[in-house]
């Protein structure tokens, strides 16, 4: 019978990365071989109970053996976890089994499974998983499906999880997947992000700025780093310090003021400061105009994050997390319900949740309630435009004479985002021109074009 895995077709350095996991799915097709001849009478030894299953030696350092080795995973749990793992591996891995210990042609509804829509191998479903970890056995399948229900560990931490089923069919014919990441970096090492799309309408926010470069009040600035105090130690407070019987999980914050004050900048910064991605929310694609639509989507969003350590920045979010409504219409009703979803996922989230505003009474009070950190990014007063202006001009250019910095910061009421578009407009004057003098009328006129947009005078 051919082997789960082909070693001759790895590279020896492969070979010696993935050994632990060739092995173990040895192991796994060792058990199922058992288990069918058992089950359909042509094996009369018992299946191995799971203290005489011996899975090999984990000395590894690939991603898998040390999730295996640290986790430290019994023999079950690690059959539950290759059996969602092994259709990305070899997808005829259970035809070939199922073709070898059963000759017969024929349907085995003990034995679960599921064809995809473009993957042509079989695809294990929770009956699978019952019948690997439990045969015929009443008292062991119902503790198992317990188990994919939501009690395991690598369940409840989102690493395993089960399809639903169709409408009016058991919740174990859904089809047994494991997360993406998880299968990426077992068996690449890497983890790609997470492309944009409707099932996760969000793009990544990266920065090769740092803390110096953002000019917030002092105030500002001592609740933003409360935030990254509780980055940095949260697994300290809610698990050594027992906290986590007593508070939430997750942190929520508000971060309202005017357009271009910092708000999108620091959430990134938060992110590069404590190694954890940042993710800012595409409302547009979020929010729908159809029924229950805009409920799907977020849940789509918040459990593809859940258990990653992201930070989920929610900008503008006043379209979604505004002032519910009095009921007139069904519109009214359902909206409301939306609002009401949101809460609830928001209350349940593990990571950090960041909504924006340009009001902080623009947002529900329910939700306002409900925030740790309330922040304000006020527009910057003349010593930080002063700051701004400093910290943005570019290392080449070189200012006019007589222009003078402190005269723009006090003249001037601006934003970071605006002086940092009008700092763009002057550079790009300046190179057009073949020169590295940055000149008084172009900042002037790169200034009336940001007054313009806001409808002010200069």
């Amino acid at each position: 019978m051919e082997k789960p895995v082909s070693e001759h077709q790895l590279t020896a350095a492969a070979q010696s990365q993935s050994l632990y996991l060739i092995q173990s799915l040895v192991v796994l097709e060792q058990v199922l071989i058992q288990r069918l001849k058992q089950s359909f009478a042509t094996f009369n030894q018992p299946i191995a109970a799971e203290e005489t299953l011996k899975f090999p030696v984990c000395d590894r350092d690939d991603p898998y053996s040390c999730f295996v080795r640290d986790r430290a995973l019994s023999p079950s749990s690690q059959l539950l976890l290759l059996l969602a793992l092994v259709p990305w591996i070899q997808p005829d891995f259970f035809d070939q089994l199922i073709q070898n210990a059963l000759p017969e042609a024929g349907d085995y509804p003990q034995l679960g499974g599921i064809r995809g829509r473009q993957h042509r191998g079989f695809l294990p479903t929770g009956d699978t998983a019952l019948f690997l970890l439990a045969g015929e056995d009443l008292t062991a399948r119902l503790h198992w499906q317990a188990q994919l229900w939501g009690e395991h560990p690598l369940v409840k931490e989102g690493i395993l999880s089960l399809e639903a089923a169709p409408d009016g069919e058991p919740p174990m014919s859904g089809r047994l997947v494991i997360d993406t990441e998880y299968a990426e970096r077992f068996l690449t090492g890497k983890v790609r992000p997470p492309r944009m799309s409707f099932q996760f309408p969000a793009h990544r926010l990266a920065t090769a700025m740092a803390w110096d470069d953002l000019v917030l009040p002092t105030s500002t600035l001592n609740q933003v780093k409360e935030l990254e105090h509780w980055l940095h130690h949260e697994s300290i407070l809610m698990e050594q310090w027992g906290m986590g019987k007593k508070l939430r999980p997750g942190c929520r914050a508000l971060f309202y003021g005017p357009p271009g004050t910092g708000k999108t900048l620091t959430a990134t910064l938060l992110g590069q400061a404590t190694q954890r991605e940042v993710y800012k929310i595409d409302l547009s694609m979020v929010v729908s105009k159809y029924i229950g639509e805009t409920e799907k989507n977020l849940a789509a969003l918040f459990d593809k994050a859940e258990h990653k350590g992201w930070i989920l920045f929610f900008d503008e979010a006043d379209s979604l997390f505004g002032k519910r409504t009095q009921v007139r219409d069904s519109h009214d009703r359902y909206a409301n319900q939306e609002v009401s979803f949101l809460l609830q996922r928001v209350e349940t989230f593990d990571g950090l949740v960041i909504l924006a505003s340009n009001l902080s009474n623009n947002v529900d009070e329910a939700f306002a309630r409900r925030f740790e950190q309330i922040i304000h990014f006020p527009m910057p007063r003349q010593g930080d435009r002063r700051l701004i202006w400093q910290k943005g001009l570019p290392e080449k250019g070189t200012l006019e004479p007589g222009l003078d910095l402190n005269q723009l910061a006090a003249r001037y009421e601006l934003s970071g985002g605006m002086i940092m578009n009008v700092i763009r407009f002057v550079c790009l004057q300046a190179i057009a021109r073949y020169e590295t003098v940055l000149r008084q009328v172009d900042f002037h006129e790169g200034i009336r074009r940001e007054y313009a947009k806001e409808n002010r005078l200069e």
